[in-house]
C-alpha cells in the first residue's frame, strides 16, 4: 500500500517546476502537506492460525481397568502376569515412582500376604515388605513358620508407591484390582491374608474398618471363580506405633496357623 507524500519530494517538484516557468500555489502545497497523514508501519500480512490437531480424549479409569482385565487374562503365568503389570500405563502413579513393587516370594505357596503397596525403601528395591514394617512382618511370619524364602508368596493391592506414603486412592486401586485378581488365581493360596486396613476393604469390598474386619475369616472369590479364605491382620506399620496392640496380632497370627493347618497348608 503506498504511503502518503512527504514534503521532501513535493519539495524538489514545485522547486523543478519553478524553475521551468510553472506557477505553483506555494500555501496551498504546505496546506496539503500539513494535512496529509504520518506514515505509518508498512501493513503486514496477517498470518493464518497455526492448525492444531485436536487430542483424543483421555481414558477413563474405567477404559484402563478394562485394558487391565485384558491383560491380566492373558497371562497364564505369574512370571507373564508380572511383566504385564510392569508394562501396564494406567496407574497415574507410575510416573511419579522408580518401579512397579510386584512380588515375593514363593509362587505356589499355600500362604499368601496381600499389602497395600510400595513404601519409599519398596520402591527402590522392587521388592514388597522390605522395609522397617516388612522386617516386622517377617518375624511375625516365622513365629508361625513362615518365611518368604520357603512358603509365603507376598504382593499388594497397589503397584506403585503414592506420593508421601500416603494410601492410595479409589481410582489407583480400581485400575490394579485385575491384575489382583488374576495373581491370586495363578498363584492359587489355601489362605490369603490381608495385611492392613487398606487391602482389607478394598478385596471384601467392605465398609468397616480393619479393628472390626481383623480376627475373623472372610470367603474371597475372584471374578473367575477361584475361591479362598481371607482373614485380616493389623498392618506392621500400625503395630510399629502402637505395640500395645502386638497381642492382637498374635491372636490373629494363631488363627491364621490353625486354619492352615485344616486347609492342608
Amino acid at each position: 500500500m503506498p504511503h502518503p507524500a512527504s514534503r521532501e519530494p513535493i519539495s524538489a517538484l514545485t522547486e523543478w517546476w519553478a524553475d521551468m516557468g510553472v506557477s505553483v500555489d506555494t500555501a496551498l502545497v504546505d496546506a496539503l502537506l500539513k494535512s496529509a497523514p504520518k506514515p505509518g508501519k508498512p501493513e503486514t500480512p496477517e498470518t493464518p492460525a497455526a492448525v492444531v490437531p485436536m487430542r483424543k480424549a483421555s481414558r477413563t479409569v474405567s477404559d484402563w481397568a478394562k485394558v487391565a482385565r485384558n491383560e491380566a487374562r492373558a497371562a497364564q503365568t505369574l512370571e507373564a502376569l508380572a511383566d504385564a503389570i510392569r508394562a501396564f500405563e494406567g496407574s497415574p502413579l507410575k510416573a511419579t515412582s522408580e518401579q512397579a513393587v510386584v512380588c515375593d516370594g514363593i509362587a505356589g505357596a499355600s500362604l499368601m500376604v496381600i499389602g497395600e503397596g510400595p513404601g519409599a525403601e519398596e520402591d527402590r528395591r522392587g521388592l514388597p515388605f522390605v522395609g522397617k514394617a516388612g522386617q516386622l512382618l517377617d518375624k511375625m511370619l516365622a513365629a508361625i513358620g513362615r518365611t518368604r524364602s520357603e512358603n509365603v508368596f507376598i504382593t499388594n493391592v497397589n503397584y506403585w508407591r503414592p506420593g508421601g506414603n500416603r494410601n492410595p486412592e479409589p481410582d489407583e486401586l480400581a485400575v490394579c484390582r485385575p491384575f489382583v485378581d488374576r495373581m491370586i488365581e495363578l498363584a492359587q493360596p489355601k489362605l490369603i491374608i490381608a495385611a492392613g486396613g487398606v487391602p482389607a476393604v478394598s478385596l471384601l469390598a467392605s465398609k468397616d474398618g480393619i479393628m472390626k474386619l481383623r480376627g475373623n475369616e472372610y470367603a474371597y472369590a475372584t471374578p473367575d471363580g477361584f475361591s479362598a479364605p481371607i482373614i485380616p491382620i493389623l498392618h506392621p506399620a500400625y503395630l510399629l506405633r502402637r505395640p500395645q496392640d502386638k497381642s492382637r496380632a498374635w491372636r490373629d497370627l494363631m488363627l491364621i496357623e490353625k486354619r492352615l493347618a485344616e486347609l492342608g497348608g
